[in-house]
């Protein structure tokens, strides 16, 4: 067996060559990975096996090639879940996490029964966090992709959420004929521009189609903010994800379809991340 320390020290030091940020934790998390432990058993281990070792030299391998850690071990953490990850969805991210916030700020009675649509749902993070605060709420998770789709309804099941949520694939909110008291999107942002500059995690791997947000970046909020008048029930809110620099022009497009903007919520780097509309109805 080959002492812990030495795979550690040798992945950490090809891991920062590739300039991969904190390269001492991801080695770690890759052993966590391929020795089935967590971080505080990782301490404990003495050795590793020549199966571990094998199936930690090959995740190292794929991790040199920029290959993001989620896609890796197939898995990630959000709010207060583990979900399956795969390459037909964008991995969440800690960012997203002030929408659920938001939603806590102006929905407060947790035991309300909200009826909630996730527009463009990937891996269903998003209704999957909302309803597990929301013990009596129900929604639905919209994705283009089948495969998307199929993945946030493996989720459910992971989640056990399954019985109070449903995948669909679709285009937006096109196949759907009801009105919800909350949507949730975290829709394609990016502008086309500046999708090549992004880190090499995110243009090799994750899908461009849930990237790209036009131009100006503000493609899919035209969309959006023109449905959700028809969504919406009165006084009902949406609350969206956005990019550094946009909360105003999304509040002018919701604005000019009959949202009001009554809240935003930063993220923990401190840019406003939400913004919540509200339909007068």
């Amino acid at each position: 067996m080959m002492a812990k320390d030495d795979l550690l020290r040798e992945a950490s030091q090809a891991l920062e060559q590739a300039g991969i940020d904190d390269a001492r934790r991801e080695a770690r998390l890759l052993l966590c990975w391929a020795t089935g432990r967590d971080l505080g058993g990782l301490l404990s281990l003495d050795g590793v096996k020549p199966a571990q070792e094998s199936r930690f030299a090959e995740a190292l391998k794929r991790r040199l090639k920029r290959e993001p850690l989620a896609f890796i071990t197939g898995e990630t953490g959000f709010w207060t879940l583990d979900l399956e990850t795969g390459r037909d969805t964008l991995i969440p991210r800690a960012d997203s996490e002030a929408l659920i916030e938001a939603l806590l700020d102006v929905c407060p009675d947790r035991s309300a029964p909200l009826s909630i649509l996730d527009l463009g749902t990937g891996t269903g993070c998003l209704l999957l966090a909302a309803l597990s605060e929301y013990p009596q709420a129900r929604g639905i998770g919209v994705d283009l992709s089948p495969q998307a789709a199929a993945l946030a309804r493996r989720n459910s099941i992971r989640t056990g959420l399954e019985k109070r949520s449903a995948f669909l694939a679709g285009s937006w909110a096109d196949a759907l004929n009801a009105r919800f008291d909350v949507v949730l999107s975290n829709p394609p942002y990016i502008e086309t521009g500046d999708l090549a500059g992004l880190m090499p995690e995110v243009v090799q791997y994750e899908p461009a189609r849930a990237l790209d947000g036009g131009t100006d970046g503000l493609e899919a909020y035209r969309i959006l903010c023109r449905a959700l008048p028809d969504l919406l029930v009165p006084r009902g809110h949406a609350i969206l994800e956005m990019g550094i620099g946009q909360i105003d022009a999304v509040s002018t497009l919701g604005a000019e379809n009959g949202l009001r903007k009554v809240a935003r919520r930063a993220d923990l780097g401190g840019v406003d991340r939400a913004l919540v509309l509200q339909s007068d109805g």
